[in-house]
């Protein structure tokens, strides 16, 4: 749409703010499901701040840390493995 125009509001259902909602506190990312749901990241955030208050701060940043902990644990296994191998290697 151009600017000037009205912009055209499509009404949720409730069903479907809770799936988000419950799909967020579960840990996916926020852009993922706007771009899913076809609803903006804001009003994904303004959701969650209705419901949450001032947790909803604490429930993106729970989601960030559990995500970067999972790649680390990944990114450890890894290390780990290459070092095993290396050291099989070396005493042979």
């Amino acid at each position: 749409m151009t600017r000037g125009t009205m912009t055209q509001r499509k009404t949720l259902p409730k069903e479907i703010k809770t799936e988000i909602l419950a799909k967020v506190k579960g840990g996916e990312k926020v852009v993922d499901l706007a771009n899913q749901f076809g609803v903006s990241d804001k009003s994904i955030y303004t959701w969650l701040h209705q419901e949450t208050g001032d947790q909803v701060v604490s429930i993106i940043q729970y989601n960030r840390l559990k995500r970067e902990n999972e790649e680390l644990k990944k990114l450890i296994g890894e290390l780990s493995l290459r070092l095993s191998v290396g050291e099989k290697n070396r005493t042979r």
